[in-house]
Parts: C-alpha cells; sequence; structure tokens
C-alpha cells in the first residue's frame, strides 16, 4: 500500500475560541497551494483509491481540493484518527482498515500526524522501546510518500508546498533566455 500523508494547508492565525477554531477555513495562499499540489500529483500521474480527513474544516478543505485535482470522484471519509487530539493506535488502526487499498490519502493536523509518520517509520518492536521516533519535518501543506511492504514504512518521497511553487513557476516560464541579436 502506497499512504499519502498530508498535513493541511495554510489557515491563517489561531483562535482561541475552540468553537472558531474547529471551523477555521483555510487562507488564500492554503488554497492557492493544494490547487497547485494537486496538479502536480495529477501531472506525476497519481491518484487515490481512498481519501480520509479529520473533520476539522481545514482538513476537509484541503482533501477536498487535492482529491478534485487528481480526479477522485468518491466520498471523503472522516476519521476521528486524524484530529490533533488523536493517539498512535488509533491512526495505526486507521492504516490496517485502509491496507485493502492501493493508493490512500489521509489528511491531519501538527503535531500529531507528523510524529505518527515518524514512528510508522520504526520497526514494531523499535516503538515499544524508549526510542524516540524519527523525526520529520512537515509544514502546512506538505505530502508524504510511505510505502508498506515488509516491517516499516519506507518514506518514498515528500513534498513541500514551497518546492511545488517553484516547480510550477520554473515550468510556466518561458521554454528559452530570451538572447538580444546585434
Amino acid at each position: 500500500m502506497n499512504l499519502y500523508v498530508m498535513r493541511h494547508g495554510s489557515a491563517g492565525t489561531r483562535r482561541s475560541n475552540p468553537l472558531l477554531e474547529l471551523r477555521r477555513p483555510l487562507d488564500k495562499a492554503g488554497k492557492r497551494d493544494c490547487l497547485l499540489l494537486g496538479n502536480t500529483l495529477s501531472s506525476m500521474n497519481i491518484s487515490f483509491d481512498l481519501i480520509v480527513s479529520s473533520n476539522l474544516k481545514r482538513s476537509l478543505q484541503t482533501a477536498s481540493l487535492v482529491g478534485t485535482e487528481t480526479g477522485y470522484e468518491q466520498k471523503i471519509l472522516l476519521s476521528d484518527a486524524l484530529p490533533p487530539s488523536a493517539q498512535f493506535p488509533q491512526f495505526e488502526k486507521l492504516v490496517v482498515e485502509c491496507g485493502a487499498h492501493e493508493s490512500v490519502m489521509v489528511v491531519g493536523h501538527s503535531p500529531n500526524l507528523v510524529q505518527f509518520v515518524g514512528m510508522l517509520m520504526q520497526p514494531a518492536q523499535a516503538t515499544k522501546a524508549s526510542r524516540p521516533a524519527a523525526a520529520v519535518r512537515m509544514r502546512k501543506g506538505s505530502i508524504a510518500r510511505l510505502s508498506f511492504e515488509r516491517g516499516a514504512a519506507t518514506l518514498q518521497w515528500m513534498l513541500d508546498p514551497r518546492l511545488v511553487r517553484t516547480l510550477y513557476a520554473s515550468s510556466t516560464a518561458r521554454p528559452r533566455r530570451k538572447i538580444s541579436r546585434k
């Protein structure tokens, strides 16, 4: 199984009111980054069999925008294993339940989602020991591809929104430099 783990896009500043925080949407930059990332994934011929998201608005918007750009047409599933309060056993159970699918994208929040990626990359006996999980840095709007074949997950690649913007800018630029003819 290929597991694509995505942190939700930029959503502006945090709200002190917990109810408003739950409904905080993506900001303009977050929407733009999600569309560019979806376009990039589509050009890489990546599609998803299943998309699972946290129930918070910014995660659901992220999943929807990226899913639409990659041609995903099914309903986005909501999971209790992806909100900021989720624990690793819940996430691990979600990954096992999604094991029948070949390509799954999950969209959640930091810091727990980033920690989950690090823990998935360790052998099972290492996570039970006191050894800390592998350190992974995911900015808002980043996506990581993990491959599950035997044992621990293997990180195949990670795309950062800044890298995606740079790739997009360089691909839309003129193919040849202007040269003056004298």
